[in-house]
Formats: structure tokens, C-alpha cells, sequence
């Protein structure tokens, strides 16, 4: 029986930085005199447009605000649709800072801290599926949408899946919850098949800036910073990284 199309989506799962930048890192983090954040829109657990004013904001956009303001530089949200343009820049000069799971094909032109977010993968099924559990889904005939490049995509194409087929769509669907939420006809699978672990990045090449950032996340975390943003932002269901 062939089965319905699936959805990947993301359900997520949380040494002190001086508060003045030294010139060195800063001329390491902003080398153009501004910093630009890579956003990644596309993922509505960590950034979001206020639907009254159209401003950003989420734990992204928070913690991106913190590094400029500590630095004292201006700062440039760079939009983006989903992770995988956001990585698929790493090399273009684009952005300064990002925020993406670490996955270690993406290692080769990122340099991550430590993760800040973790956010839990899993499956939706139309209601009427016979898809039942996370195990049921890799059999012939069932096809597992997720978005291009994403650390979904990814971690599925490492040879996860023997038998399922992966449908690539250019940017990632709502969250599994909110969708399930607001379209009765699906239902979310128990568990999860992957953790993602959402991380600060920033390009190869830059030292003193991978040090300071791994330590800004480090007391961002442990100052409860990511905790406030992301119940700022109403994701209340989300997971701080230990």
C-alpha cells in the first residue's frame, strides 16, 4: 500500500564574555564595520516577523542584537528562507554570524559553538495514514518531504533512510505542532528520528571570533538569556542546550 506523503518539519526540543568587545575580536567579528546576522526565517522557533509591526524577533534576532551591542557596531539582519542558502553562503562573504544546526558537512566552511536551541525532528502524517510510529516511516512507496540542504535533508541522506524516498522542497514547512495544530487532517508520529543542534556559526578563518562567540553562548545559556528570549518569542515548548 503506497503510502501518503510525509512533512519533515522542527519541533524543538537549555564564563562570563566581557560586555565590551576587545578591538581585535570585533575587528575579527565585523571586518566591514557592521555585523551581519544571517536569519533564518524559514525556522519559527528561533525567528519570527511580529505580525503587528513587522519587526524581527526570536532567539536568533536576540542574540544577534547582544553580540552587536557588546561589540558596538551596527547591526544588518541578513533574511533568509531556510538553512540550507544560509549555509550555501558561508563561502560569499554575505554574512558575518548565523545560526543553523551543526552537521559536519557543514563543518567545512562554518565553525560553530556550542548549541543554545535543541530542536527535535520528526514526522507529520495525514490522519488517515497508516504510518504509526517513527519506524513505520522508511518503507517503499512512502515519500518524505523536507527542505533543500537542511539539517533534516541531511542527516536523511547519510544513509538514514534504506527504502523511504526524500521529495526536496525549496524551504522548510510550518512547525510540526502549529501545523498539526491548525489543519486537523494530519497528526504528528511519536518521537523523533534526529536532534538538531542549533548553534551559533560564523565563516572559517576567523579565530578571535570563534573563541568569543563560543564563550557568549556559554553564559548566554547559563545566564538564562536563551530562556527569556525564547519565552519572549512564545516558544514556550522549547529546549535550552545543556
Amino acid at each position: 500500500m503506497k503510502a501518503a506523503a510525509l512533512f519533515v518539519v522542527a519541533l524543538l526540543a537549555g564564563c562570563v564574555t566581557p560586555d565590551v568587545v576587545p578591538n581585535d575580536v570585533v575587528r575579527d567579528l565585523a571586518p566591514t564595520g557592521k555585523l551581519r546576522a544571517a536569519i533564518n526565517f524559514g525556522n519559527p522557533v528561533l525567528a519570527q516577523k511580529d505580525p503587528a509591526t513587522g519587526q524581527a524577533r526570536g532567539v536568533s534576532v536576540d542574540l544577534a542584537r547582544e553580540v552587536a551591542r557588546r561589540a558596538d557596531v551596527p547591526l544588518e539582519l541578513v533574511p533568509y528562507d531556510a538553512a540550507g542558502k544560509v549555509t550555501g553562503d558561508a563561502t560569499s562573504n554575505r554574512w558575518d554570524i548565523a545560526f543553523v544546526g551543526r552537521e559536519p558537512e557543514r563543518a567545512k566552511d562554518i565553525e560553530f559553538t556550542a548549541p543554545y536551541v535543541i530542536i527535535e525532528g520528526g514526522y507529520l502524517v495525514p490522519a488517515n495514514s497508516p504510518l504509526q510510529t517513527i519506524e513505520d516511516v522508511d518503507r517503499e512507496g512512502v515519500r518524505i518531504a523536507v527542505s533543500r540542504r537542511s539539517a533534516y535533508d541531511l542527516f536523511l541522506s547519510r544513509g538514514y533512510l534504506k527504502r523511504a524516498t526524500l521529495i526536496r522542497a525549496p524551504t522548510p514547512p510550518a512547525s510540526m505542532e502549529q501545523f498539526a495544530n491548525t489543519h486537523p487532517g494530519y497528526r504528528v508520529l511519536p518521537g523523533r528520528f534526529m536532534v538538531i543542534e542549533q548553534a551559533m556559526a560564523l565563516p572559517r578563518g576567523r579565530p578571535l571570533a570563534a573563541r568569543y562567540l563560543r564563550e557568549f553562548v556559554d553564559e548566554m545559556k547559563a545566564s538564562g538569556f536563551v530562556a527569556a528570549a525564547l519565552d519572549r518569542s512564545g516558544q514556550k515548548d522549547a529546549a535550552v542546550a545543556p
